[in-house]
Protein backbone atom coordinates (compact mmCIF):
# COMPACT_ATOMS: atom_id res chain seq x y z
CA UNK A 1 0.00 0.00 0.00
CA UNK A 2 2.87 2.27 0.70
CA UNK A 3 4.69 1.66 -2.23
CA UNK A 4 1.63 2.18 -4.55
CA UNK A 5 1.31 5.57 -2.86
CA UNK A 6 4.57 6.12 -3.47
CA UNK A 7 4.24 5.68 -6.86
CA UNK A 8 1.36 7.67 -7.29
CA UNK A 9 2.69 10.69 -5.83
CA UNK A 10 5.45 10.46 -8.37
CA UNK A 11 3.29 9.95 -11.36
CA UNK A 12 1.07 13.19 -9.87
CA UNK A 13 4.67 14.95 -9.84
CA UNK A 14 5.85 14.10 -13.10
CA UNK A 15 2.53 14.87 -14.54
CA UNK A 16 2.64 18.61 -13.41
CA UNK A 17 6.24 19.13 -13.92
CA UNK A 18 6.64 21.38 -17.09
CA UNK A 19 7.91 19.19 -20.24
CA UNK A 20 11.01 18.54 -20.68
CA UNK A 21 12.56 19.00 -16.92
CA UNK A 22 12.23 15.69 -16.35
CA UNK A 23 15.11 14.73 -18.97
CA UNK A 24 16.96 17.57 -19.99
CA UNK A 25 20.10 17.62 -22.30
CA UNK A 26 22.34 20.40 -23.26
CA UNK A 27 23.05 19.42 -26.93
CA UNK A 28 25.10 22.58 -27.58
CA UNK A 29 27.37 21.08 -24.71
CA UNK A 30 27.41 17.67 -25.86
CA UNK A 31 27.98 18.62 -29.15
CA UNK A 32 30.91 20.53 -28.19
CA UNK A 33 32.30 17.37 -26.27
CA UNK A 34 31.65 15.54 -29.38
CA UNK A 35 33.76 18.01 -31.07
CA UNK A 36 36.69 17.69 -28.79
CA UNK A 37 37.15 14.02 -28.14
CA UNK A 38 37.22 13.81 -32.07
CA UNK A 39 39.65 16.93 -32.60
CA UNK A 40 41.77 14.77 -30.12
CA UNK A 41 41.38 11.57 -32.09
CA UNK A 42 42.35 12.78 -35.15
CA UNK A 43 45.41 14.41 -33.23
CA UNK A 44 46.51 11.01 -31.92
CA UNK A 45 45.75 9.66 -35.80
CA UNK A 46 48.82 12.12 -36.40
CA UNK A 47 50.97 11.22 -33.44
CA UNK A 48 50.98 7.31 -34.44
CA UNK A 49 50.98 7.70 -38.30
CA UNK A 50 54.55 6.50 -38.11
CA UNK A 51 54.49 4.29 -35.16
CA UNK A 52 54.81 0.32 -34.95
CA UNK A 53 54.38 -2.44 -32.41
CA UNK A 54 58.01 -1.55 -31.01
CA UNK A 55 59.03 -5.15 -30.83
CA UNK A 56 61.95 -6.92 -31.71
CA UNK A 57 60.35 -7.91 -35.17
CA UNK A 58 58.28 -5.45 -36.55
CA UNK A 59 57.48 -6.94 -40.16
CA UNK A 60 57.29 -10.64 -38.60
CA UNK A 61 54.32 -9.44 -36.33
CA UNK A 62 52.72 -7.17 -38.63
CA UNK A 63 53.25 -10.34 -41.43
CA UNK A 64 51.31 -12.97 -38.46
CA UNK A 65 49.25 -10.57 -37.06
CA UNK A 66 48.45 -7.09 -38.38
CA UNK A 67 49.78 -3.98 -39.30
CA UNK A 68 49.93 -1.59 -36.82
CA UNK A 69 48.30 1.56 -38.68
CA UNK A 70 44.63 -0.97 -38.35
CA UNK A 71 45.48 -2.56 -35.02
CA UNK A 72 43.35 -2.31 -32.13
CA UNK A 73 46.59 -2.02 -30.14
CA UNK A 74 46.95 1.48 -31.92
CA UNK A 75 43.21 1.98 -31.34
CA UNK A 76 43.88 1.89 -27.77
CA UNK A 77 46.50 3.98 -27.56
CA UNK A 78 44.63 6.60 -29.31
CA UNK A 79 41.38 6.58 -27.19
CA UNK A 80 43.81 6.27 -23.75
CA UNK A 81 45.24 10.02 -25.26
CA UNK A 82 41.19 11.56 -25.58
CA UNK A 83 40.67 12.92 -22.16
CA UNK A 84 41.84 14.82 -19.23
CA UNK A 85 41.44 12.96 -16.51
CA UNK A 86 39.35 15.80 -14.41
CA UNK A 87 37.40 16.23 -17.55
CA UNK A 88 34.26 14.35 -16.08
CA UNK A 89 31.83 14.98 -19.66
CA UNK A 90 34.71 14.04 -21.88
CA UNK A 91 35.54 10.51 -19.83
CA UNK A 92 31.83 10.16 -19.38
CA UNK A 93 30.86 10.32 -23.52
CA UNK A 94 34.08 7.89 -24.21
CA UNK A 95 32.92 5.65 -21.57
CA UNK A 96 29.29 5.45 -22.91
CA UNK A 97 30.50 5.29 -27.04
CA UNK A 98 33.74 3.71 -26.98
CA UNK A 99 31.65 0.12 -28.76
CA UNK A 100 30.80 2.90 -31.47
CA UNK A 101 34.43 3.82 -32.18
CA UNK A 102 35.73 0.30 -32.28
CA UNK A 103 32.82 -0.40 -35.02
CA UNK A 104 33.94 2.61 -37.02
CA UNK A 105 37.63 1.87 -36.88
CA UNK A 106 37.26 -1.81 -37.87
CA UNK A 107 34.08 -1.36 -40.03
CA UNK A 108 33.06 2.09 -40.92
CA UNK A 109 36.27 4.13 -41.47
CA UNK A 110 36.89 3.20 -45.46
CA UNK A 111 33.46 4.26 -46.10
CA UNK A 112 32.68 7.14 -43.37
CA UNK A 113 36.14 8.49 -43.35
CA UNK A 114 35.07 11.67 -41.57
CA UNK A 115 34.37 10.69 -38.09
CA UNK A 116 32.54 13.57 -36.62
CA UNK A 117 30.25 13.38 -39.18
CA UNK A 118 29.32 9.30 -38.43
CA UNK A 119 29.75 9.69 -34.63
CA UNK A 120 28.81 13.40 -33.74
CA UNK A 121 26.00 13.50 -36.29
CA UNK A 122 24.72 10.10 -37.53
CA UNK A 123 25.43 7.95 -34.82
CA UNK A 124 25.12 9.43 -31.15
CA UNK A 125 23.19 12.64 -32.73
CA UNK A 126 24.42 15.55 -30.06
CA UNK A 127 25.51 17.69 -32.89
CA UNK A 128 24.06 19.01 -36.68
CA UNK A 129 26.04 19.48 -39.97
CA UNK A 130 26.58 23.36 -40.38
CA UNK A 131 23.83 25.81 -41.00
CA UNK A 132 21.61 23.37 -39.44
CA UNK A 133 20.16 23.19 -35.77
CA UNK A 134 17.44 21.68 -33.63
CA UNK A 135 16.49 17.96 -32.69
CA UNK A 136 15.57 17.89 -36.37
CA UNK A 137 18.45 19.50 -37.74
CA UNK A 138 16.15 22.07 -39.40
CA UNK A 139 17.93 24.81 -41.85
CA UNK A 140 18.90 28.20 -40.50
CA UNK A 141 17.00 30.79 -42.13
CA UNK A 142 18.99 32.03 -45.06
CA UNK A 143 20.28 28.12 -45.98
CA UNK A 144 22.97 26.50 -44.73
CA UNK A 145 25.43 27.71 -46.29
CA UNK A 146 24.68 31.23 -46.14
CA UNK A 147 23.01 30.89 -42.33
CA UNK A 148 21.47 34.31 -41.48
CA UNK A 149 22.31 35.39 -45.07
CA UNK A 150 26.08 36.06 -43.75
CA UNK A 151 24.97 38.53 -41.73
CA UNK A 152 24.43 36.90 -38.56
CA UNK A 153 24.51 33.76 -36.60
CA UNK A 154 21.95 31.34 -36.54
CA UNK A 155 21.03 29.96 -32.92
CA UNK A 156 21.85 26.21 -32.20
CA UNK A 157 23.94 26.09 -35.25
CA UNK A 158 25.79 23.08 -35.54
CA UNK A 159 24.29 21.57 -32.81
CA UNK A 160 20.81 20.03 -31.66
CA UNK A 161 20.12 22.77 -29.60
CA UNK A 162 18.61 26.25 -30.46
CA UNK A 163 15.94 27.96 -32.00
CA UNK A 164 17.17 28.60 -35.10
CA UNK A 165 16.96 32.78 -34.98
CA UNK A 166 19.49 35.03 -36.63
CA UNK A 167 21.31 37.16 -33.92
CA UNK A 168 22.55 40.33 -36.58
CA UNK A 169 26.32 41.35 -36.86
CA UNK A 170 26.98 44.79 -36.10
CA UNK A 171 24.88 47.11 -38.81
CA UNK A 172 22.20 44.75 -39.88
CA UNK A 173 18.69 44.04 -37.86
CA UNK A 174 15.63 42.30 -38.82
CA UNK A 175 14.48 38.12 -38.60
CA UNK A 176 16.74 37.76 -41.52
CA UNK A 177 19.14 40.26 -41.18
CA UNK A 178 18.65 41.69 -44.19
CA UNK A 179 18.11 45.32 -42.73
CA UNK A 180 20.11 47.95 -41.76
CA UNK A 181 20.40 49.27 -38.40
CA UNK A 182 20.63 52.76 -37.33
CA UNK A 183 23.73 54.28 -38.27
CA UNK A 184 24.24 52.68 -41.24
CA UNK A 185 22.80 52.47 -44.84
CA UNK A 186 21.93 50.00 -47.47
CA UNK A 187 24.92 49.78 -50.04
CA UNK A 188 23.60 47.07 -52.25
CA UNK A 189 20.28 44.86 -51.27
CA UNK A 190 18.23 42.10 -53.16
CA UNK A 191 16.07 38.66 -51.44
CA UNK A 192 19.13 36.73 -50.70
CA UNK A 193 22.28 39.38 -50.02
CA UNK A 194 22.81 42.90 -47.93
CA UNK A 195 25.20 44.87 -47.68
CA UNK A 196 25.11 48.08 -45.08
CA UNK A 197 28.04 50.54 -44.56
CA UNK A 198 28.09 53.05 -41.75
CA UNK A 199 26.84 56.49 -42.09
CA UNK A 200 29.63 59.74 -42.10
CA UNK A 201 30.47 60.36 -38.28
CA UNK A 202 28.18 63.63 -38.61
CA UNK A 203 25.58 61.41 -39.89
CA UNK A 204 22.20 60.90 -37.77
CA UNK A 205 20.61 58.83 -40.33
CA UNK A 206 22.04 58.65 -43.85
CA UNK A 207 21.15 57.97 -47.50
CA UNK A 208 25.08 57.24 -48.77
CA UNK A 209 28.48 57.42 -47.08
CA UNK A 210 29.49 60.99 -47.33
CA UNK A 211 28.63 64.06 -45.21
CA UNK A 212 26.95 65.23 -47.88
CA UNK A 213 24.14 62.17 -47.77
CA UNK A 214 22.66 63.01 -44.20
CA UNK A 215 19.29 63.27 -43.22
CA UNK A 216 20.41 65.15 -40.15
CA UNK A 217 23.53 66.19 -38.25
CA UNK A 218 24.75 64.91 -35.08
CA UNK A 219 25.20 67.37 -32.04
CA UNK A 220 28.45 68.70 -32.75
CA UNK A 221 28.09 69.27 -36.49
CA UNK A 222 25.83 71.64 -38.64
CA UNK A 223 24.79 72.45 -42.18
CA UNK A 224 26.51 74.22 -44.52
CA UNK A 225 25.16 76.29 -47.31
CA UNK A 226 25.72 73.42 -49.77
CA UNK A 227 23.68 71.16 -46.92
CA UNK A 228 26.91 69.34 -45.90
CA UNK A 229 26.98 68.24 -42.25
CA UNK A 230 30.51 69.90 -41.15
CA UNK A 231 31.99 70.35 -37.62
CA UNK A 232 30.74 73.13 -34.79
CA UNK A 233 34.11 74.69 -33.79
CA UNK A 234 33.15 75.33 -30.23
CA UNK A 235 36.19 76.93 -29.26
CA UNK A 236 35.36 80.26 -30.82
CA UNK A 237 32.11 80.61 -29.15
CA UNK A 238 31.56 83.68 -27.03
CA UNK A 239 31.94 83.63 -23.80
CA UNK A 240 34.69 81.01 -23.56
CA UNK A 241 33.80 77.60 -23.01
CA UNK A 242 36.85 76.79 -20.64
CA UNK A 243 37.85 77.86 -17.40
CA UNK A 244 40.42 80.75 -17.08
CA UNK A 245 43.59 78.66 -16.95
CA UNK A 246 42.44 76.38 -19.44
CA UNK A 247 42.63 76.10 -23.34
CA UNK A 248 40.25 74.91 -25.73
CA UNK A 249 41.27 72.09 -28.45
CA UNK A 250 38.00 71.45 -30.86
CA UNK A 251 37.90 67.72 -32.21
CA UNK A 252 35.32 66.92 -35.03
CA UNK A 253 32.06 66.83 -33.61
CA UNK A 254 33.37 68.09 -29.96
CA UNK A 255 35.74 69.42 -27.94
CA UNK A 256 37.77 68.96 -25.08
CA UNK A 257 39.22 71.80 -22.42
CA UNK A 258 43.42 71.24 -21.68
CA UNK A 259 45.56 72.68 -18.63
CA UNK A 260 47.49 75.41 -19.17
CA UNK A 261 51.05 75.03 -18.60
CA UNK A 262 53.13 76.09 -15.60
CA UNK A 263 54.02 78.68 -16.68
CA UNK A 264 50.97 80.64 -17.81
CA UNK A 265 48.74 82.86 -16.16
CA UNK A 266 45.53 81.92 -18.70
CA UNK A 267 46.52 80.58 -22.60
CA UNK A 268 45.67 79.71 -25.94
CA UNK A 269 47.61 76.55 -26.25
CA UNK A 270 50.03 74.18 -24.94
CA UNK A 271 53.37 75.13 -24.38
CA UNK A 272 54.72 78.15 -22.39
CA UNK A 273 54.82 80.17 -26.32
CA UNK A 274 50.88 80.33 -26.26
CA UNK A 275 50.52 81.95 -22.86
CA UNK A 276 48.18 85.23 -22.37
CA UNK A 277 50.03 86.24 -19.44
CA UNK A 278 53.02 84.42 -17.95
CA UNK A 279 52.85 82.90 -14.36
CA UNK A 280 54.79 84.79 -10.87
CA UNK A 281 58.50 83.35 -11.34
CA UNK A 282 58.10 83.83 -15.07
CA UNK A 283 58.91 86.62 -17.47
CA UNK A 284 58.05 86.93 -21.15
CA UNK A 285 61.26 86.49 -22.98
CA UNK A 286 61.06 85.72 -27.18
CA UNK A 287 57.40 85.24 -26.82
CA UNK A 288 57.98 82.36 -24.22
CA UNK A 289 57.34 82.90 -20.69
CA UNK A 290 60.65 81.70 -19.53
CA UNK A 291 61.79 81.16 -15.48
CA UNK A 292 62.88 84.21 -13.97
CA UNK A 293 66.87 84.71 -12.65
CA UNK A 294 67.64 84.47 -9.28
CA UNK A 295 69.99 87.14 -8.08
CA UNK A 296 73.40 86.47 -7.10
CA UNK A 297 74.74 88.20 -3.96
CA UNK A 298 77.63 90.86 -5.44
CA UNK A 299 81.05 90.60 -4.22
CA UNK A 300 83.78 93.65 -4.33
CA UNK A 301 86.23 94.11 -6.47
CA UNK A 302 89.52 93.34 -3.76
CA UNK A 303 86.97 89.74 -2.81
CA UNK A 304 86.94 89.25 -6.25
CA UNK A 305 90.64 89.58 -7.11
CA UNK A 306 91.82 87.55 -4.21
CA UNK A 307 89.24 84.80 -4.58
CA UNK A 308 88.62 85.05 -0.68
CA UNK A 309 84.34 85.09 0.55
CA UNK A 310 83.21 87.64 2.44
CA UNK A 311 83.15 84.85 5.17
CA UNK A 312 86.87 84.17 5.07
CA UNK A 313 87.91 88.36 4.64
CA UNK A 314 86.16 88.72 7.91
CA UNK A 315 87.99 86.16 9.70
CA UNK A 316 91.33 88.02 8.74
Amino acid sequence: MIRSNSIFLLSSIILFLPLGSVYTKDFNALCSTCRQLVDKFDKGLEKTAKQNFGGGNTEWEERKLSKYELSEIRLTEILEGLCDSSSFECNHMLEENEEHFETWWFKRKTKHPDLFKWFCIETIKVCCPKGLFGLDCNTCIGGADKPCHGNGKCDGDGTRSGNGKCSCDKGYEGEFCLDCSDGYFSALRNDTFSLCKECHESCDGCTGGTNQDCKECRNGWEKDPEGACIDINECTKDPATCKDNQYCLNTDGSFSCKECDIRCSGCKGPGASYCLTCADGFKDEESTCTEENKEVPAFDSEDSQTGDSPEKHEDL
